[in-house]
């Protein structure tokens, strides 16, 4: 992992996963170890629990680039940290592309604010034209070296690279083209055609939405002509060489089974896989005892002393080796479907992270975590 973090060619490393697997505590514990390693690093996340903003000592995040404070600078690296705000990114676009006046009347069309707010795919996006705004500000300016990216929390991973593409395709799709037909020429046929299903629209929702719907479509259709060849360049941004994809998982069938989708949909899109992270595994036993011996023993020590506090012992240790062996049988297959990728594991902490000292003891474990490449 060190090596990754050093790699002065590598500029974008993204976190993916299914939900709940400890994308947010590894980005920022990666972000924080990169920087205390002399990278110049900003790390975007798009958890909505805020946790990050907790565990590195600041109040509240947003959606400009914040310092983090009692990072380790002697290396001569910076840690900035952001929270992705999808209705400002969003706005940042509508003003961006649009005269201040054009950029009002978009803002405050009802059919924008619901896109802007919740349509589905629409964070997705965000967070992507987010990191093409910092990567771009970047290059630019010089202020980093290294982007860490918290994917969102969305019910599939897979969400994360379908999304954009699925939003660029309503917005450049036949239902806006249709709803911009002038009404002449070889167009006029679809037009008188259109009109029925306008005719019929305002009948159920009113002259007032459909005027709305139809003036927020006139100036999707000017100000974000080009959403499929933005997300094009986002994919392009993704696959290059110096981007590099961290699959994080847990020890758990249903999130193993979703890294393993994953590795496969980034690999068919051809984007640079650096590895599988394994959160929370369960730490192995001292001892050789077996599952089976440890089970034998306490039984004989029941039979003798029900109260006897070394068979409870015993049946703790059982159970632990058993769970460690269900863990290891989950890795392994996956292993066996995918041996191209390295694996490390990060065991489970007896607290949760709740601060840079929690963060710096993650970073060391995932720079020390058992390879099983």
């Amino acid at each position: 992992m060190d090596g990754l973090l050093d790699d002065r060619s590598v500029g974008i490393i993204v976190c993916c996963g299914s939900g709940g697997v400890g994308k947010t505590t590894t980005s920022a514990a990666l972000a924080l170890r990169a920087a205390e390693r002399g990278r110049r690093v900003v790390v975007l996340t798009i958890d909505p629990a805020r946790r990050l903003a907790q565990s590195m000592g600041i109040e509240a995040l947003d959606n400009t680039p914040r310092p983090v404070s009692s990072v380790d600078t002697s290396a001569g690296g910076s840690l900035d940290a952001m929270m992705l705000d999808m209705k400002r990114t969003f706005d940042e676009v509508v003003e961006a592309q649009a005269s201040p006046e054009k950029a009002r009347a978009i803002l405050e069309n009802p059919f924008y604010v619901t896109l802007s707010s919740s349509f589905a795919g629409t964070q997705e996006y965000m967070a992507m034209e987010k990191l093409g705004q910092i990567r771009a500000d970047a290059q630019r300016d010089g202020t980093y070296d290294l982007i860490v990216v918290d994917t969102p929390p969305s019910r599939s991973a897979l969400d994360f690279l379908d999304a954009p593409e699925r939003l660029s395709r309503f917005l450049d799709g036949r239902f806006i083209k249709l709803m911009l037909a002038p009404a002449k020429g070889p167009a006029r046929i679809v037009s008188a055609g259109f009109g029925l299903i306008t005719n019929a629209l305002t009948r159920i929702l009113g002259a007032q939405v459909l005027r709305d719907l139809q003036t927020f479509v006139a100036a999707i259709d000017t100000v974000f002509g080009g959403f499929r060849q933005r997300a094009m360049k986002t994919y392009a941004l993704l696959q290059a060489d110096g981007t590099a994809f961290l699959v994080v998982a847990s020890p758990e069938p249903d999130a193993l089974r979703e890294a393993a989708y994953f590795v496969e949909r980034l690999s068919e899109d051809r984007m640079p896989l650096a590895g599988l992270v394994v959160n929370r595994s369960s730490p192995v036993p001292q001892g050789d005892l077996s599952a089976d011996e440890a089970m034998a023993a306490a039984e004989r020590l029941r039979a003798q002393d029900p109260t006897s506090l070394t068979a409870g012992l015993l049946r703790l240790h059982a159970d632990q080796t058993r769970l460690v062996e269900r863990e290891g049988a989950l890795r392994a297959g996956f292993a066996r479907a995918h041996p191209q990728v390295a694996t490390t594991l990060v065991p489970a902490l007896a607290t949760d992270v709740h601060d840079l000292r929690g963060l710096r003891r993650i970073g060391e474990l995932l720079a020390a975590g058992t390879d099983e490449t």
